[in-house]
């Protein structure tokens, strides 16, 4: 594939996070982004109780949430009315806000650039759509509730916004949703199907219902965090945020003089197919693609220096992802390093739709700062 630049980030994540640098100094710091349930989100005291059994409660009372309302939206700025602003799911307002700040970040215009650029978004929670399309809302449906949660709104709503004509796709494939689409962007950059493209994940928690399903499959942990590549590992904690990236081909981006925070020399997707459940990776095929995405790029497994793993903090899952890891990158004649591991998630939570963009961005920020 072509080599494509990374010239511009964005993001919000609990913790405080606002921007890139920020997300760096919040893990130099070693601080932590898992809180309590906010009071603005919904009662613990009607949806916890500490028994898993428990009929329609969360066993967890804790989770990576942002510090700042997720009510507020200049809908001004956005040319969005009041009226509208008012019922848009808090996803689409905070992906608006990460991609001028990304765009911003990369010396654009939201306004001067237009055309050929294309929106990938990673998205799948749809806690919006349970409160405008619920039952009880039926009255209060107006003109633009059937455009206030679709997930099509994530990506299409920002290239409505910016007058943006290039690809424009929301992508759900659960928690690698942000870099499947990443994915697809520089697919789509190397085929000229865009000359520019913005690229991320959101997620925000503001029903039950999801911390409920997911406590009654036993997805969760008791305290809320994600304890990556930890023996006490009990299940992941949930988080919210965004993250926004701007991508370019580099020829463009040298011509540009763009900053550039990163080359993406190769890129690849796959599934784990049939395993002993549908939640259970197979690390035959994690070792398979990574093994192809190094022969595209063109880079020896051995050179590999740094992973941003998943590392959601699963029994299972963190000693497979390891497992495969280790296999491709760790046990190769030619290393003479240390390959070093990590994984965002222990910090702000897993989250969810976001969380390959967030560790995308923590990555570029290790590369950037050295």
């Amino acid at each position: 594939m072509d080599k494509i630049a990374i010239v511009g980030i964005g993001c919000r994540f609990a913790g405080g996070v606002t921007d890139a640098s920020s997300l760096w100094q919040f893990l130099l710091d070693k601080r932590d982004g898992v809180v309590e349930v906010p009071a603005d989100r919904w009662s613990l005291a009607k949806f916890y109780d500490a028994d898993p059994e428990a009929p329609g409660r969360m066993y967890t009372r804790r989770g990576g949430f942002l510090t700042e309302s997720i009510w507020d939206f200049d809908a001004d700025f956005f040319g969005i009315s009041a009226r509208e602003a008012s019922i848009m799911d808090p996803q689409q307002r905070l992906l608006l806000e990460v991609s001028w700040e990304a765009l911003e970040d990369a010396g654009l215009s939201g306004q001067a650039i237009g055309g050929s650029v294309g929106v990938f978004v990673g998205g799948f929670t749809t806690d919006s759509s349970m409160v405008r399309l619920s039952p009880s809302a039926r009255m209060d449906m107006n003109a633009h509730t059937a455009m206030s949660s679709s997930l099509t709104l994530l990506s299409n709503r920002v290239s409505y916004t910016f007058d943006f004509h290039g690809p424009s796709m929301t992508i759900d494939t659960a928690c690698s949703s942000s870099l499947v689409a990443f994915h697809q962007a520089t697919t789509a950059l190397a085929a000229g199907d865009c000359d520019l493209a913005l690229v991320g994940g959101v997620n925000v928690m503001f029903r039950p219902e999801t911390f409920i399903s997911m406590c009654k499959g036993r997805f969760l942990s008791f305290d809320g965090r994600s304890k990556s590549f930890d023996a006490a590992a009990d299940g992941y904690g949930r988080g919210e945020g965004a993250g926004m990236v701007v991508l370019k081909r580099l020829d463009a981006a040298r011509r540009d003089r763009d900053r550039i925070y990163a080359v993406v020399r190769g890129s690849g997707t796959n599934q784990d197919g049939r395993t002993t459940a549908i939640p259970v990776p197979n690390p035959d095929a994690q070792a398979a693609l990574a093994k192809r995405v190094c022969r595209v790029a063109g880079v020896e497994p051995h050179q590999v220096a740094f992973i941003e793993a998943h590392g959601t903090g699963t029994a299972v899952g963190d000693p497979i992802e390891m497992s495969a890891l280790g296999e491709v990158y760790g046990a190769v004649a030619d290393r003479r390093e240390k390959l070093y591991v990590g994984s965002l998630k222990a910090s702000i939570g897993h989250t969810e739709a976001a969380a390959g963009i967030a560790g995308l961005i923590k990555a570029l920020r290790r590369r950037y700062d050295r």
